[in-house]
């Protein structure tokens, strides 16, 4: 005789996963949510946005790449699930639309209900922080195609902006300025290489690196920043005058910049305003790095970028400062010129030393 259980699917172990992630999924709710978790569907009641001129709905979908096998190495789940809603939420407010509802995805060799419980802990934790409600999710054990103890997460995000205010590269005009949000960390961008130099260089992750203060596993499972209320708060308080966002994810400073800025223009980053993160400049000290390249794989210790009106530049860092978020001027808008690509992105200058 043979079972499910003997095929390596313990349906019992995925009852008791959603038990003890029934508190914590309780927490990320929001009034609009219709009924729990455990239907078939999660419910959202949008009679809200009959109030708008003309809705319109954003969806985004993203991972965290390889981050998961840091957290796998060190054996904490507990928060790798901000950084999921994170990579989702926030690039759903670069267009100014506000994040209603978030569903997850995880992916397991074997359901151990107590990491499960961990990893959407940590997912509603980040939805709470973004004002998001956590309205269903999918656990799938996969026996045979993962080990035990591997895992993906995936998660995906809806939310709503009035057509008159989306934010875009159409908003961006010369002499706009740069302000710029600081990342945590490395985010959940540019693992591959994070780990190609963990095994090349044979670094214990464990141990205390005296140029970080604490152990080089412990800085890079730091959560990724969400950005979404002070982002929200902006909007209300910039109205026109902010222009838009950028959400700085793979692809490097540079790269998602030049997503948002429109042809004919240039946005120009002033390395000299800010410093690399100390992750950052040991890994690319430890394994030689070039610059290029780690401008183009992690963030470069910025995580968001808000686009505005230089009249509101020291608004804006005000603004932010009173929600307890650093920020400052790192660069501005300028008319493209014949030796620069339509609609781009650089970074000028040296970085200030620590």
């Amino acid at each position: 005789m043979s079972t499910y259980k003997d095929a390596g699917v313990d349906i019992d172990a995925g009852d008791r996963a959603v038990e003890l992630m029934k508190a914590s999924i309780a927490k990320a709710s929001r009034k609009e949510v219709i009924g729990g978790i455990g239907g078939f569907a999660g419910l959202f009641d949008a009679s809200a946005m009959k109030s708008m001129q003309r809705p319109l709905l954003a969806t985004s979908t993203d991972g965290v790449g390889t981050k998961t096998e840091i957290a796998r190495m060190l054996g904490k789940y507990d928060t790798i699930g901000e950084d999921l809603v994170a990579m989702v939420v926030d690039d759903l407010v670069v267009c100014g639309a506000e994040p209603l509802f978030m569903t997850d995805y995880i992916a397991v060799g074997k359901v151990i209900p107590e990491r499960i419980a961990a990893i959407v802990g940590g997912i509603a934790r980040g939805c709470e922080k973004a004002g998001t409600a956590l309205v269903g999710g999918e656990t799938a054990e996969h026996p045979g195609l993962m080990d035990e103890d591997e895992f993906d997460i995936a998660g995906a995000a809806t939310g709503v902006v009035d057509a008159h205010l989306q934010l875009g590269a159409d908003r961006v005009k010369a002499g706009d300025v740069l302000i710029a949000m600081p990342s945590s960390g490395i985010h959940a961008n540019g693992f591959s290489l994070v780990r190609h130099i963990i095994a090349t260089q044979k670094i214990d992750i464990n141990k205390n690196v005296a140029d970080l203060g604490r152990s080089l596993g412990e800085v890079l499972i730091t959560p990724t920043e969400i950005y979404a209320l002070d982002c929200l708060a902006l909007i209300r308080t910039l109205k026109e005058n902010l222009r838009t966002f950028s959400h700085i994810t793979g692809g490097g400073l540079a790269d998602n910049t030049a997503r948002v800025i429109p042809d004919g223009l240039i946005a120009i980053y002033d390395r000299a305003t800010w410093a690399l993160p100390h992750e950052m400049s040991y890994l690319a000290s430890l394994a030689q790095v070039p610059q290029p390249d780690l401008e183009r794989t992690w963030n470069a210790g910025i995580g968001m970028v808000a686009i505005v009106a230089p009249e509101v530049a020291d608004l804006t860092i005000a603004s932010l400062a009173a929600r307890g978020m650093k920020s400052w001027v790192a660069g501005q808008i300028e008319p493209a010129s014949l030796l620069t690509m339509p609609g781009s992105s650089l970074l000028a200058g040296k970085y200030q030393s620590r």
